[in-house]
């Protein structure tokens, strides 16, 4: 069957209804705008370049080939399988960050219980790097995910989950093999055939590049080990992909859909490159690698960046004479950090909602859920169970199984998928002429597309273009932040550094005898004995730190490029908050309301948001009939930020008056006027305003600087 097989087309309802033409909306649209330019109102530019329609149309979709693919068959836009998630929903893989195997344990055996079907394993930074607790350092050890230095930690870990029916999911960012040699070892304990093994233990060194700035290894010892570890799984563990391309170091570093597609695809081919110089086809790295994509807050983009993904994936494969089976990428779907905040936490779990509901209509295979609090601390049982019941919800009660693809079809998604698609496609081959996504890091050019799209993103915050509700809007400075727990890294790190001592104690010495031939095969090993001599070495008891010296100690000195910047939208601003939080009080802004309500409301109203975004207690008392009066009573106010509010017909006689009061009550005092009348600015100035506020007015480099002439730093 044909993957553009014409659909038929179907008899149009209620038939006897003309259908309005173009023209005829436009002209009542005119109408409604009263004089504004309708190609200035109703066309609305996104950071990726695009340009959204008002309204979209079939000719939109006109002349677009994948428009007519059915779900299952290539480009594979509408889904790798035909039946979509009526015969297998989307597997629910929440991430559980635990720091000891047996709290990982107790944490994981209660989600599986409750619905979870993937284990989605958060590993710390010294098991990323391949280091025994007592041979890292106390910021490395258990910060951010669970320590695992050996088969009796992974044992611990992993006790009454079942290898076999439970997939695994193991972040070990560029270090997987050690990692894999430690789970295969737990399955010969267990005699599990490994075969049975599921998920997949992850590889992404260049991701790990981009946003640490070094990997704990070379480069080209990275492509050593991925290619050992993926040789071994491809003929021992089908099902247990090795290879992990993350767009998360794009996506939370703030660039936009299009570098994150073309990043990710980039990023891709110099695998299939690196592997296919190693003695791997095409087919054999496809089907080990497994795609791990962010999803934002813009909800069509989203689902539009899903489905322009699996095109392009399609199209690169086939471009590298890869199969149609090979051409299927498989998704995993994660929601973002850039758009989530430490302000009103609890709107997190309404932002991971909408974009849990993208990620399901855009196709993905497996989801991960954020914890409404996971920017704040690490996620409890409570925060754990709130995210995965979003996807509960989403599975069973909202019917989303039942519908295969069901945003296909829509003009406006699939106009949006093409153009992604192409856009990302022309910036992949801009990497590509740089040498590769490799040389591409090394000269900067990613990070840098990415800062500059960072750096738009947050100018649209901070000057309230874009709304964070919570944060540069609808701001509450009363708010109880939630608690965090104390830190104690150099207590936990000793605490671990002792039981791996033990357990290298407790190795008998036949054990050990073992343990020091197979280590010492590993050093001479070829790619495809590596990992052979790496699993008996774990199996009888060598330690992760131990396998990985013996797998890099001929190994070069590690890369270091200049890393993306993780970081938040709404970071800047909350910084604003935190420094507010940190005074024995809040600074107080009293609002001079002059004039009647309808004079003063509307600004007072903007001024107190505007100044609830810095945590500034407001004080907006009835309207003052006399310079006089709002003087005295700013006075009384113990504040020191006095905002005149009024009309612009009332500021070049009002203003005049007022501040010699407002100075005369308090020396210090600064002056903010509500608006920007242009044409009197620099008489408003020279009266003794010291700031304006206003629609356009960036709110952080304002407040930023009312603070630090408060003395908040």
């Amino acid at each position: 069957m044909s993957s553009t097989t014409a659909h038929p087309v179907p008899e149009r309802l209620l038939a006897e209804f003309p259908i309005p033409a173009y023209e005829d909306w436009r002209k009542l649209v005119e109408a409604e705008l009263k004089g504004a330019p309708f190609d200035k109102k109703m066309f609305t530019a996104t950071p990726e370049g695009i340009t959204l329609h008002p309204i979209y149309r079939a000719e939109d979709t006109a002349g677009l080939a994948h428009v007519n693919s059915w779900p299952g068959f290539t480009p594979y836009v509408r889904g790798t399988r035909a039946s979509g998630y009526t015969g297998e929903p989307w597997a629910v893989a929440q991430e559980i960050t635990a720091t000891t195997p047996e709290d990982f344990n107790q944490a994981a055996l209660n989600s599986i219980s409750r619905g979870l079907n993937a284990l989605n394993i958060v590993v710390d930074q010294a098991t990323r790097n391949g280091h025994d607790p007592d041979s890292a350092g106390p910021s490395e050890v258990g910060i951010g995910g669970l320590s695992i230095a050996s088969l009796a930690d992974l044992e611990r870990a992993l006790a009454g989950v079942e290898l076999g029916k439970t997939f695994l999911y193991i972040r070990t960012g560029a270090s997987a093999l050690p990692f894999a040699a430690l789970l295969t070892g737990l399955c010969w304990r267990r005699q599990k055939p490994v075969t049975a093994l599921r998920g997949c233990v992850e590889m992404d060194p260049l991701g790990v590049l981009a946003h640490e700035g070094k990997l704990p290894q070379s480069l080209a010892g990275a492509y050593r080990e991925m290619a050992a570890l993926t040789k071994w799984a491809a003929i021992n563990a089908p099902q247990l992909q090795t290879i992990c391309i993350h767009s998360r170091p794009w996506h939370d570093a703030g660039a936009n859909a299009v570098e994150e597609l073309a990043f990710t695809l980039a990023t891709a081919l110099e695998y299939f490159r690196e592997m296919n110089q190693r003695g791997l086809a095409v087919d054999t790295v496809a089907a080990q690698t497994r795609l791990s994509i962010t999803v934002g807050s813009q909800f069509f983009m989203e689902i539009a960046k899903l489905r322009a993904l699996r095109m392009l994936w399609s199209r690169l494969v086939a471009s590298l004479d890869g199969s149609e089976v090979a051409q299927k990428a498989t998704l995993h779907v994660r929601t973002a950090l850039w758009n989530k905040t430490v302000c009103d936490p609890y709107n997190n779990l309404l932002r991971t909602t909408v974009e849990a509901f993208a990620g399901v209509l855009g196709g993905a295979d497996s989801l991960q859920v954020g914890a409404f609090d996971e920017t704040i601390r690490p996620a409890d049982d409570f925060s754990r169970r709130l995210a995965r019941n979003t996807q509960m919800i989403l599975q069973k009660e909202c019917q989303l199984t039942d519908v295969v693809d069901p945003a296909g079809g829509s003009w406006y998604v699939e106009s949006l998928t093409a153009d992604l698609a192409q856009r990302a496609w022309k910036l992949f081959q801009e990497v590509e002429k740089l040498g590769g996504m490799a040389a591409a890091l090394r000269a900067g050019f990613p990070q840098q597309k990415a800062a500059a799209s960072a750096l738009e993103k947050i100018k649209g915050v901070t000057r309230r273009r874009d709304s964070i509700v919570g944060v540069n809007q609808y701001a509450n400075p009363k708010e109880k932040p939630l608690e965090v727990p104390a830190a104690t890294p150099d207590v936990f790190q000793k605490r671990r550094s002792q039981q791996i001592a033990a357990y290298r104690m407790s190795l008998d010495d036949a054990d050990n005898a073992v343990v020091l031939r197979e280590l010492a095969r590993m050093v001479e090993a070829d790619e495809t004995q590596l990992f052979v001599n790496a699993i008996a070495a774990a199996e009888r008891g060598a330690t992760l730190g131990e396998l990985t010296r013996s797998l890099r100690i001929r190994d070069a000195a590690p890369e270091v490029i200049t890393p993306v910047c993780l970081t938040r939208a709404a970071a800047p601003i909350e910084g604003l908050r935190a420094a507010m939080n940190r005074q024995p009080q809040r600074a107080k802004v009293f609002l001079c309301n002059m004039g009647s309500l309808k004079e003063h409301k509307a600004r007072a109203d903007f001024s107190r948001g505007f100044f609830s975004v810095g945590g500034f207690d407001v004080a907006s008392p009835a309207g003052f009939k006399t310079p006089q009066d709002a003087a005295a009573a700013f006075g009384k106010s113990g504040a020191r930020v006095a905002v005149i509010c009024s009309t612009d017909d009332n500021y070049p006689t009002l203003v005049p008056t007022l501040v010699p009061l407002l100075h005369a009550a308090v020396p210090e005092v600064i002056v903010v006027l509500a608006g920007y009348p242009t044409d009197h600015i620099a008489a408003l100035k020279a009266a003794g305003v010291d700031e304006f506020i206003h629609i356009r007015a960036d709110v952080l480099e304002t407040l930023r600087l009312i603070q630090l002439q408060l003395g908040i730093s």
